[in-house]
């Protein structure tokens, strides 16, 4: 059975400085090695679930190995202390928008910490919390889902995107896309907040990202004809 120290250094090995500079200009802060995503699941792949091990990866503030730790968690035994402490510590969008929101969803405190999340002044906890949202759409069965409460949401978000925090911004976007794309029931509105909010902008500093404008992201899936097919995993 792998221990932390061993885990650490296997990240160590297989990090590359080109890929360490790639991740700090897109918001990565040290201690980070460089490691791939690919390489990451092939380590998540030898050792699947170990729920000890992915929350000492976490709490080491090691960027791969909290990543890793939301490959590795089991996300029926963690608690939403864990996951308060997860979103409070994570600073990069990797991190906050992928690993929080995805175990959160996964887990049976996804909606009740995302409602809290969203409400946060720390912009990384604000912008976990309407990313978990996304996440429980993309996975939830429309009939399970409260359409009344998302009707709201997106209603906040058309009144509030221009006036929030830079990464906030984009995942409010994000949000208004996934409805779209994975809720039937929302999908007309979710063209219609998109259109009425227009192009988001936000900093993406020494990067070629750019939000998605929330219509044509909605339409193309529509084009495809998969309008409302549901994902399995939150995680990618």
């Amino acid at each position: 059975m792998a221990n932390v120290e061993e885990i650490l250094a296997e990240l160590q090995s297989l990090g590359k400085e080109s890929y360490r500079q790639t991740m700090i200009r897109h918001g990565a802060r040290d201690p980070i090695y460089g490691v791939s995503v690919e390489d990451l699941k092939k380590i998540q792949k030898r050792i699947k679930k170990d729920h000890t091990l992915a929350l000492a990866l976490f709490d080491t503030g090691v960027s791969e190995a909290m990543y890793l730790a939301g490959l590795l968690i089991d996300d029926d035994q963690i608690t939403q202390e864990d996951l308060h402490r997860w979103a409070w510590a994570s600073s990069f969008s990797l991190h906050c928008e992928c690993t929080v929101a995805w175990t959160a969803a996964e887990s049976r405190h996804g909606r009740e910490l995302a409602l809290q999340w969203i409400d946060s002044p720390e912009a990384n906890v604000a912008a976990a919390g309407w990313a978990t949202l996304s996440s429980l759409v993309a996975i939830t069965p429309d009939e399970k889902l409260d359409l009344e409460e998302i009707e709201a949401l997106l209603l906040r978000v058309q009144n509030t995107i221009h006036h929030a925090p830079n990464r906030v911004r984009s995942v409010m976007n994000g949000f208004v896309i996934a409805v779209g794309v994975y809720v039937w029931p929302r999908m007309e509105q979710a063209l219609c907040i998109g259109e009425a909010i227009g192009p988001v902008t936000i900093d993406t500093g020494d990067t070629a990202c750019r939000v998605p404008f929330a219509p044509d992201s909605i339409r193309k899936v529509q084009a495809r004809g998969t309008i409302g097919k549901k994902r399995k995993h939150a995680r990618c």
